[in-house]
């Protein structure tokens, strides 16, 4: 069976099969990175770059040393005292080395609704509000003082 016996659409498959595999093996030669595959399947350069990287969360010690000891104990008695602080002030790294000058962001209705939005998927024990009936318009820390919400302001 030579050449002229193969039906035309086969020889057009296999002709673009080839420059598919060829133009990834050309494209793989040209932006594969160096450091690939040094420690595995990943870049070795990843783990220098990764630590080259200022840090942008502070610590909840961080925020302990400044901040008032009664929002610290209300805190640790109140039903977010799991929570870092930084998961709903935001990252702070900034604010702990320069406090009187870059201020962490004010907390709105949002970061509360972030966790506490009715999700059927979330567990029945966690607390959950519809936003569009419970207290409509309202701010979150007029009724629930945030680091402690079951304590009345």
């Amino acid at each position: 069976m030579g050449l002229n016996k193969i039906p035309p659409q086969i020889v057009r498959l296999l002709a673009l099969t080839v420059l598919i595999v060829g133009s990834y093996f050309v494209a793989r030669y040209f932006l594969k990175p160096p450091s690939f595959g040094e420690y595995g399947w990943y870049r070795g350069a990843a783990i220098e770059e990764a630590r080259m990287q200022e840090p942008v969360f502070a610590g909840r010690k961080a925020c302990e040393v400044c901040h008032t000891e009664e929002s610290v104990q209300q805190l640790s008695k109140g039903e977010h005292k799991g929570l870092a602080c930084e998961g709903c002030h935001g990252a702070g790294s900034q604010h702990a080395e320069k406090p009187d000058v870059i201020k962490p962001p004010k907390l709105g209705y949002s970061v509360c609704v972030r966790c506490h939005e009715a999700n059927p998927s979330r567990p029945k024990w966690h607390k959950q509000v519809n936003p569009k009936t419970h207290y409509v318009g309202q701010k979150c820390a007029e009724c629930h003082v945030p680091h402690n919400p079951s304590e009345v302001p």
